[in-house]
């Protein structure tokens, strides 16, 4: 059985997929860290977003994996284990930026679809229902508010002991919304057959519980 949940960013797709995965024994795929991979080997090339060519160019040179370490989703760029490197602003900034490209999605999607053909998994990202798993059994579209979604990554970066600028943080996520919403290629948008679940005022408790029913309901 194949999941599909998709949202915008800070929606809190990640942490309720694998939560999710967890209890039902799936494969979690968290299909936005590989777009970080390969965004961060942009950057550390030292590429620019708007270059077309060079990333054309340099995504032909990159190699992304997946391998399971404790039960966690280990990201190997190139050989070498990059979790620990994706998460930081910058990169989530040129992953979107970045992720517009056919060739980057092309290159991705396969990979992906290939997880999916032989497992249970549950996929989180922008466009699963729609590009990825467009027979996915179950598809959620996972959303909160734009504040809600800044106020939970100022939270995630203030614990991490990070300085952040909340207004800045909504400017940033505001932007992304945008560019993901009107991409050319595999736009972020609701699966006309997915469940709306809209988390701003929900923990993450009852956000799971709610989604468990609906795959329930989809088995």
């Amino acid at each position: 059985m194949n999941i599909a949940i998709d949202g915008p960013a800070g929606a809190g797709k990640s942490t309720i997929a694998k939560r999710l995965a967890k209890e039902l024994d799936y494969i979690y795929v968290d299909t936005g860290a590989m777009y970080r991979a390969m965004a961060l080997y942009f950057l550390e090339q030292g590429i620019d977003a708007s270059d077309e060519k060079e990333i054309s160019s340099a995504s032909e040179k990159v190699d992304i994996t997946i391998a399971y370490q404790g039960g966690e989703q280990q990201v190997i760029l190139n050989g070498e284990n990059v979790n620990g490197r994706i998460r930081r602003e910058e990169v989530g900034n040129m992953a979107s930026a970045t992720s517009i490209y056919p060739v980057v999605r092309k290159k991705l999607v396969a990979l992906q679809q290939k997880l999916a053909a032989t497992a249970d998994v549950i996929m989180d990202g922008r466009d699963i229902g729609t590009c990825v798993l467009p027979d996915a059994e179950a598809k959620i579209y996972l959303t909160a508010s734009v504040a809600t979604r800044a106020k939970r990554r100022y939270d995630e970066l203030q614990a991490k002991g990070e300085r952040c600028d909340i207004a800045e943080i909504e400017k940033d996520i505001e932007e992304r919304d945008y560019r993901d919403t009107h991409r050319t290629t595999s736009p972020l948008k609701q699966a006309e057959d997915a469940v709306l679940v809209d988390t701003s005022e929900m923990n993450i408790d009852e956000v799971v519980e709610t989604i468990r029913k609906i795959c329930q309901e989809k088995q």
